[in-house]
């Protein structure tokens, strides 16, 4: 590390860009799709909705094999950004798009013919990369939360980016962290484009029970 923080020192715009497309490198590695293919023996794009990603890895080849990619995806992106930030001392411009890098890779890897993920787990590495579990736990938690109560998965996505702008607001204030939300909201958004054309819906089991208890009331 002594060695990297030295280069940085000496010559701090090659080495911000070389760190940029060595996260770019990173996240566009579709982990998800080579474990299914080496692995399983399988595509994991002809599973689900047909996304590269650790969802349909779990579909095609369980949960145990979900969660291994989706650790994978996540550790893609927290790996070189929470080196950038953490231990180089990055920030500013440079560092925005070094934290955007990864998401963009992964969403439209060149591997997959710039057909990538939708990159929520790679999100979700950034964030551990830049403040360890103080939003990454939050933005989970939102996540998790999001999925129980809205339909389509998008509007999940786009709540859990609301809970991670209020987190922001009251804890973490920086303009570097509102800019890599900023990107993450339009890269997300866009990713999830087709979902948030219809409008959010309750899952059913709230819509019962909510049903249930206007006709107590």
């Amino acid at each position: 590390m002594e060695i990297l923080s030295g280069w940085y020192a000496a010559y701090p715009t090659w080495f911000s860009l070389a760190w940029l497309l060595f996260a770019f490198f990173c996240g566009s590695l579709p982990l998800s799709v080579w474990i299914g293919k080496l692995a399983l023996g399988k595509d994991v794009r002809r599973y689900g909705d047909g996304n590269p990603g650790s969802s349909n890895l779990a579909r095609a080849g369980g949960s145990g094999w979900g969660l291994a990619g989706l650790l994978l995806d996540v550790s893609k992106a927290a790996a070189p950004v929470g080196l950038a930030y953490n231990n180089l001392g990055m920030r500013g411009l440079p560092m925005l798009l070094i934290a955007a890098a990864p998401l963009v890779g992964h969403a439209f890897s060149p591997f997959l013919r710039f057909r990538g993920g939708k990159a929520l787990a790679v999100a979700l590495g950034v964030w551990i990369g830049l403040t360890l579990w103080k939003v990454s736990l939050p933005a989970a938690g939102g996540a998790a939360l999001g999925i129980a109560l809205f339909s389509p998965a998008g509007w999940a996505v786009m709540f859990a980016l609301a809970v991670v702008f209020v987190v922001l607001v009251l804890f973490q204030p920086q303009p570097l962290l509102f800019g890599v939300l900023g990107v993450q909201v339009i890269l997300l958004a866009w990713k999830h484009r087709a979902d948030l054309r219809r409008p959010p819906r309750l899952r059913a089991w709230l819509a019962k029970r909510l049903t249930h208890a206007r006709s107590r009331a």
